[in-house]
């Protein structure tokens, strides 16, 4: 794979440079974002099945998640205060070792079929309250922990980045087979064989049958 040389020149630095090459914005634009959630949002939240989580450590090295369960799994406390599950996972805890070190996150909310997403940023803290753990209960397992996000900004997003994607449309759908699989994304820079990654495709496989929650 060939490297990038980036050009200097072309960089930009500052808030002006931004604004000169790609326009200005309007006060509805800023307007649209509030300090808590709405009702409209929280029946976003209560039909999302599927969020993505960003954090970042005291270093600023950023971390993407994604979470998902049945539409609703994330829960508003409040108008102030989201809860999130945390289910078995890879047990690297990227996102919360991140929440240790330095508790801004966003997220955003998507529902399937739906090209407006909810963005919202705040601060988190993880809790292991058997309170409030018991709500999310699934086939009888609770989480280990949960998040708890304090919201201080929160928007609606438009349609455009999803329609360009074409993310909801059947006909741009692709087959797992197209696409690398999980084992190769996961190892194929440690050069193992084929019928090693097969292996661990397996062993993932079996896994998410055996311990999704």
């Amino acid at each position: 794979m060939k490297t990038l040389q980036v050009k200097p020149e072309f960089l930009v630095t500052n808030e002006t440079q931004l604004r000169s090459l790609c326009g200005d914005t309007t006060e509805s634009i800023w307007a649209k974002a509030t300090t808590m959630i709405t009702e409209p949002m929280q029946q976003f939240i209560e039909l999302s099945p599927f969020v993505c989580l960003s954090s970042q450590n005291s270093e600023q090295k950023t971390d993407l998640s994604p979470r998902g369960d049945p539409a609703g799994f994330v829960q508003v406390a409040d108008d102030k205060t989201l809860l999130i599950p945390d289910r078995p996972g890879n047990r690297r805890y990227d996102t919360m070792r991140n929440v240790i070190q330095s508790p801004a996150v966003s997220l955003l909310f998507m529902i399937p079929g739906v090209s407006i997403t909810l963005r919202v940023n705040g601060q988190a803290q993880i809790s292991h309250d058997p309170d409030l753990l018991a709500p999310f209960s699934i086939q009888g397992k609770e989480p280990n922990l949960v998040l708890i996000v304090q919201v201080e900004e929160a928007y609606g997003h438009c349609a455009k980045a999803i329609l360009r994607a074409k993310l909801w449309d059947q006909s741009a759908q692709r087959k797992p087979a197209d696409v690398p699989s999980l084992a190769d994304l996961m190892m194929h820079h440690r050069q193992i064989s084929k019928k090693e990654i097969d292996r661990i495709d397996d062993t993932i496989t079996q896994d998410i049958k055996n311990s999704m929650y």
